[in-house]
């Protein structure tokens, strides 16, 4: 093996750790870690001839790792270096280091917390964060301390080395007991780097931009070429953009994504034969863990796919992002292995200024239903027990309890003996209940083919922006047809990932052995039950609404989800989703199967309340009063009920008020002056009622519900007196007060009893016409004297001909050009030139 740059710090490696049962290295992209550490360790005298574990964050960097530290030794994979990934295993007697990923270290752990025969843990690239890594530490760390003494002899203790490239390593080595921490300075050489002069439209593809930098990169640059994608969706689209458009002679195209058979990645990683060059198209699998021979340019995407778990909806999404700072310079740092190389970053300057640091650890942003599970197994229900860089959120980590205790994984804090061999599967707790299940229902083929479907990508491809039909069952019969091909109506007319298939057979086929289930026929009817079984929380059922082929539904937890393209599940009454995107209003379903009611009323009974629903309806007009079975809000069954509460059907009316206004209520001519009287009062003393709209709304319980009693609907509010009912809110002894306060007409000098207006509590008016109101010398007050009337004095045709509050400056002043402008157009009418001495009259005078 050729000398690499973290040679000269293994002699200090070594020695620390002889001296130290916990070290951090840190060391970048290509040092060579991953490859020299645990050959350069392996016959360290603390060992003892013990197994080195190394924990690689995805399946193919692992298998690479392993075969570029057997082919150093020149030996087969599987000798003194294996690997051991999820159904796959090179392992033997004479194995002594195992790269293991993804669950396969807590598998370990949990079978054997002591780790027998196992002398040191390293845990590379553990800047990624992800979960099973984080998990995985915090269990060391309690075997280090608790199982392992830190002082024995050979072999016995068990040490802790943690690699990290970017990584905030001081954080590390404080968690680690102050362990020493290393650093590795790497080999890298300076990159250009180029940008984006301005952002792409908002409707964008990154793989259109990419292919244009490829093109450009390939003219002006030497070298091999790695371009990061953020999917396996973008790849096959950028993959078919430069095949069309066509390459330069000896140029191919090599897509590198975790889904892709061992063949194909080992094709993408290998060094390209002499006078050709390839195009690597990958997804962040390239950042750190595997080393691409040949490569002088990146052309850099700068998004990724981050999952996002919200814990009110109990949903996970995955959300196209910008990467970190971190990830932007590891992938720029693939372009100067070998020389001075380029990096073309699709995005600007200012973008470049604003990313994040680091991306964020998934133990702050994942569902934490898997990680509660093996807390659990482990013997804890507080997760402050053990020791976290990142310690669980509480809210999340409450929703994955509440789910386990759901599937029957715990009673209370104590995990079950379903939850236990729930544990042992490495699969999702879901899934792993369904298999279960499924084989106790005697449809373990189905649920072992149903569980691959929702671990593995999907079996159908998107085409353009058109997103393949929901339903679950279009996948079941796929896999259940031979040869790998959609022969039947059910199924076809879709595009279909071959490869996706294949490793979903595989993976089912895996779950049957596990469980010593035959091969036998599929009951694809009972894919509805079986999804049920695995997201009780997701049973639907259909609303109202919709308009073509979209149908909206209401998920047991209240939530609204709209399956669009429904297709077949367009006459499901009721289905369960097992793939939604998580929006907070209403989400989209991805793949759902139906399930009819009486499965849930079979296998849900204990969970099936009933209730009495006494509710407005606003649409009918009045309430309704029925009996409901329901699960959460699907409401499985409804009818009548008889003699609902008087009471109850009283506060349900009550309610449409609420919802239709006051205006519902019957505001006759009289009950409006009433009201309009008392507001007045208010206005001037807070001790009487306040009337408003938004007071009467706010206090309906207190002055209108006791006489809805007997009442139903909209049309029996006509019946009520809202005179007397707001009378009572002034009080029979408090009315001769009222009168004397705000009367409601005022006796004028003609004899005239004349209604006063309170319409604006500030100004009451009283209308009357201008003879009524001679000899009267002062403006009329009412409000026991605070406040004046104002007067509109109306000439004989009931027209305003002056508006006051001060009768005597009225008198005074501008009556003689009222009277000047009026008595021609009314002669019939009294004109005196001394209105005050002058008799008031209602009517014309008469002719001599």
């Amino acid at each position: 093996m050729p000398a690499l740059p973290i040679e000269p710090v293994l002699p200090d490696l070594r020695a620390a750790l002889r001296a130290h049962p916990s070290v951090v290295l840190q060391a970048p992209p290509g040092a060579g870690k991953t490859t020299r550490v645990p050959l350069a360790l392996l016959d360290e005298d603390w060992l003892g001839g013990g197994r080195i574990v190394m924990l690689e964050p995805r399946r193919l960097a692992a298998r690479a790792a392993a075969h570029r530290m057997a082919s150093a030794l020149g030996e087969r994979v599987g000798e003194t270096v294996g690997y051991r990934v999820r159904m796959d295993t090179k392992v033997s007697r004479r194995t002594r280091i195992e790269v293991v990923t993804e669950g396969v270290l807590t598998r370990m752990l949990q079978s054997d917390p002591a780790l027998t025969g196992t002398g040191l843990v390293i845990f590379d690239e553990f800047h990624e964060r992800n979960l099973p890594s984080d998990l995985g530490l915090a269990f060391a760390l309690e075997t280090q301390a608790v199982l392992r003494d830190p002082g024995s002899g050979p072999g016995q203790a068990l040490r802790l080395l943690v690699m990290s490239a970017t990584l905030d390593v001081a954080r590390v080595a404080a968690l680690l007991d102050d362990a020493p921490l290393l650093t590795s300075e790497g080999r890298a050489f300076p990159v250009e780097t180029h940008y984006l002069d301005r952002m792409p439209e908002p409707h964008w593809r990154v793989e259109g931009h990419a292919v244009a930098a490829v093109r450009r990169a390939l003219e002006e640059n030497e070298g091999d070429v790695l371009v990061f994608l953020p999917g396996a969706g973008e790849i096959r689209r950028a993959d078919t953009m430069l095949t069309e458009a066509g390459l330069p002679p000896g140029v191919t195209v090599a897509p590198l994504y975790g889904d892709l058979g061992q063949d194909a990645q080992d094709r993408a990683i290998a060094p390209s034969p002499n006078g050709q060059r390839k195009v690597v198209l990958a997804t962040p699998i390239a950042e750190t863990s595997l080393t691409i021979e040949g490569v002088r340019v990146v052309v850099d995407g700068g998004l990724a796919r981050a999952p996002r778990f919200d814990p009110n909806s109990g949903m996970t999404r995955l959300e196209t992002v910008r990467i970190s700072n971190a990830s932007a310079d590891q992938r720029r740092g693939r372009a100067g292995r070998l020389g001075p190389g380029v990096c073309y970053r699709l995005w600007t300057p200012p973008v470049q200024a604003h990313l994040v640091p680091h991306t964020p650890p998934e133990i702050l942003t994942t569902d934490l239903t898997p990680l509660a599970l093996e807390l659990a197994a482990w013997g804890v229900h507080d997760p402050s027990a053990l020791r976290w860089l990142d310690p669980p959120p509480a809210a999340a980590f409450a929703a994955a309890r509440e789910l386990l205790t759901e599937l029957g994984a715990l009673d209370g804090v104590t995990i079950t003996a379903h939850g236990r061999e729930m544990a042992t599967f490495g699969m999702h707790p879901r899934l792993a209940h369904l298999t279960l299940r499924g084989r106790e229902l005697g449809v373990g083929a189905t649920a072992c083919d149903l569980a691959a479907l929702l671990s593995e990508r999907d079996l159908f491809r998107r085409q353009g922006d058109a997103y393949p039909p929901a339903d679950l069952r279009l996948r079941l019969e796929l896999l259940a047809e031979r040869g790998g091909r959609a022969t039947s109506g059910f199924s076809r007319g879709y595009a279909v990932s071959p490869g996706a298939v294949h490793r979903t057979r595989q993976e089912a086929g895996h779950w049957r052995q596990r469980l010593s289930i035959a091969d036998g026929d599929r009951d694809i009817d009972a894919a509805g039950l079986l999804l049920a079984l695995a997201y009780p929380d997701r049973i639907a059922e259909r609303r109202p609404g919709g308009d073509g082929n979209d149908v909206r539904f209401r998920l047991r937890n209240g939530r609204a989800a709209v399956l669009r393209n429904a297709g077949a599940l367009g006459d499901a009454a009721t289905l369960v989703a097992a793939h939604l995107d998580g929006r907070r209003g209403e989400a989209a379903i991805f793949l759902a199967t139906p399930i009819a009611q009486a499965e849930i009323e079979t296998h849900f009974a204990d969970q099936i309340e009933a209730e009495d629903v006494i509710a407005w309806d606003n649409a009918a007009g009045h309430v309704r009063a029925h009996r409901q079975e329901r699960l959460g809000a699907v409401v499985l069954r409804s009818g009548p009920l008889p003699a609902p509460d008087p009471v109850a059907v009283a506060r349900a009316l009550l309610d449409g008020v609420r919802e239709r206004g006051l205006d519902v209520l019957p505001w006759t001519k009289e009950a409006r002056r009433l009201r309009e009287r008392i507001g007045f009062l208010h206005s001037l003393d807070e001790d009487w009622p306040d009337v408003s709209d938004a007071a009467l709304l706010d206090t309906l319980d207190a002055w209108l519900l006791p006489h809805l009693v007997g009442l139903k609907r909209a049309d029996d509010l006509r019946r009520l007196d809202l005179i007397q009912i707001l009378s009572g809110l002034v009080g029979w002894e408090r009315r001769a007060e009222l009168d004397r306060l705000a009367p409601t007409h005022l006796t004028v000098p003609s004899g005239s009893h004349i209604p006063i207006d309170y319409g604006d509590p500030d100004a009451p008016i009283i209308a009357v016409r201008l003879q009524e109101v001679f000899g009267l010398t002062e403006t009329p007050h009412v409000g026991g004297g605070q406040v004046p009337l104002t007067l509109h004095l109306l000439s004989p045709a009931q027209r305003p001909v002056q508006v006051t509050q001060d009768l005597a400056s009225f008198w005074r002043d501008a009556y003689f050009d009222v009277r000047k402008d009026l008595r021609g157009r009314y002669p019939k009418h009294p004109w005196p030139d001394d209105p005050l001495a002058a008799p008031p009259t209602n009517r014309v005078k008469r002719h001599k």
